[in-house]
């Protein structure tokens, strides 16, 4: 007969039971208030373990940017150096030499204004989003310190950019109280940023103009060059000195290794500012940013606080405080690791990823790509002609077996065109890049044969 034990047998279990259930998980643990009594290291590890398979396998995982596989050695790395607070300069002095090497490195691969005597001007960030908003602020006090001196308002500042930006940028709009002047995706400029178009939405109260290498919605490298080419035209008309700044979340870790000729950085005159993440093509594991800019004079020392309660004089200009300095470490590492020509390999293999499935999806005759010239390793395609199901069903179907494939709308002005994208990473090779399109294909036949399969009418339907 089975014996059904009581709670108290089960508590009562030896704590080196090989039966996997009672390992001390004799009930349920509390989910939303704090249990009263503690639980083995063990037990937590499996309980928690064991709820996180409920979620996605990120290398599936083709909608994010972020990096989501990284060198043992790295993960080595990290894990050493978890517990070192970033913003611990004076406790942790190599942490702190580590991160101004990385932004020296960064601002020469950027091409900034630096010599020996005095070290390029940046800082880490917990990633791209808030180095956004460092830039952000830094244009927005440059534009205000320049009205009060010349007795002008300052109380309606505005900023120009492309329909295409990022979140993170609207959110510094909302945030900071600034005017988003905004340039519309375009169905007759091919989904293309038209730089004229910004330059005449500039006036006296613009802090600066964006520019996106690598847009999140296409991949679009926009035309900084022509960009900065116009504004210098515009800025000698009216005598103002509306800068650049640029979004290089996502290209500015691909362009110098990949096109090294392109110039869309520190070259050009009014590029004074740059973010870049390195927990997306730089290839560390979230979360770290960088922001840059051309030299010291544009970042205003009022933003830049002193601390010295950590010991010694800290010097900090963050929206974060404390932060781990793993991931700092584990830029470093891949520096040193890969360098230029390890760096290029990594995002050429990507690239040819890319355009094999782009050649791939666009011979099945059932899609388009957005941006036929790929610039970065991102596709983004849609169906080609009138379908009876959708992108947002296809993305559905994918899902059975893992992969994680957005569907979405373009920006404002286009938002009756949906799309797919897939972001390749390092990671993502040919033999997974032929899964998914067989998965991909096997989805479009599924959802054809679901809409030739007539509904029953109620009239047909009976009660069994």
């Amino acid at each position: 007969m089975l014996h059904k034990r009581t709670h108290e047998e089960i508590i009562a279990q030896k704590e080196d039971d090989p039966v996997y259930g009672g390992r001390g998980l004799a009930h349920q643990a509390p989910k939303y208030n704090m249990p009263t009594e503690e639980m083995k290291p063990r037990d937590a590890y499996q309980l928690v373990h064991d709820e996180l398979m409920l979620d996605g396998n990120s290398r599936l995982n083709l909608a994010t940017f972020v990096t989501t596989w990284i060198e043992p050695e790295a993960q080595q790395l990290m894990s050493e150096t978890f517990d070192k607070n970033m913003i611990d300069k004076d406790e942790y002095p190599q942490t702190a030499e580590i991160e101004k090497r990385c932004v020296n490195i960064i601002s020469d691969l950027f091409h900034a204004q630096t010599n020996d005597e005095k070290e390029a001007c940046g800082c880490s960030t917990i990633g791209s989003s808030e180095a956004a908003m460092l830039c952000g602020m830094a244009m927005q006090w440059n534009w205000r310190n320049k009205r009060r001196a010349e007795g002008k308002d300052i109380s309606k500042p505005n900023m120009v950019v492309s329909s295409d930006v990022q979140v993170c940028w609207e959110k510094f709009f909302v945030y900071w109280d600034i005017e988003m002047k905004v340039v519309p995706m375009s169905k007759e400029d091919n989904f293309l940023f038209q730089p004229h178009k910004a330059v005449e939405l500039c006036d006296e109260n613009t802090i600066g103009v964006l520019g996106i290498l690598g847009t999140t919605y296409t991949g679009e490298y926009q035309n900084i060059k022509l960009l900065d080419a116009l504004m210098e035209e515009y800025n000698q008309k009216t005598g103002y000195d509306i800068p650049i700044h640029v979004d290089a979340a996502s290209g500015g870790f691909i362009a110098p290794f990949i096109e090294p000729e392109l110039e869309w950085d520190f070259r050009l005159k009014w590029v004074k500012s740059i973010n870049v993440s390195g927990h997306k093509f730089g290839l560390v594991a979230p979360g770290v940013g960088w922001a840059l800019w051309k030299d010291w004079s544009l970042l205003p020392e009022e933003l830049i606080f002193h601390v010295n309660y950590l010991g010694g004089d800290m010097p900090t200009f963050a929206l974060n405080f404390s932060r781990p300095g793993s991931q700092v470490i584990a830029q470093y590492y891949n520096f040193i690791r890969l360098g230029s020509e390890g760096y290029r390999k990594v995002h050429q293999a990507c690239l040819d990823v890319s355009v094999f499935l782009q050649n791939e999806l666009e011979k099945t005759g059932l899609f388009e790509t957005i941006i036929s010239d790929i610039r970065m390793p991102l596709l983004a395609f849609g169906l080609k002609g009138e379908h009876s199901f959708s992108v947002y069903q296809i993305s559905d179907k994918l899902r059975y077996h893992g992969w994680q494939v957005p569907a979405y709308t373009l920006a404002q002005n286009c938002e009756d065109v949906s799309i797919l994208r897939i972001v390749v990473k390092e990671g993502f090779d040919y033999d997974l890049a032929s899964l998914l399109l067989k998965h991909l294909l096997e989805a479009v036949q599924l959802l054809e044969k679901e809409q030739e399969i007539p509904l029953p009418s109620k009239s047909s339907t009976k009660v069994c």
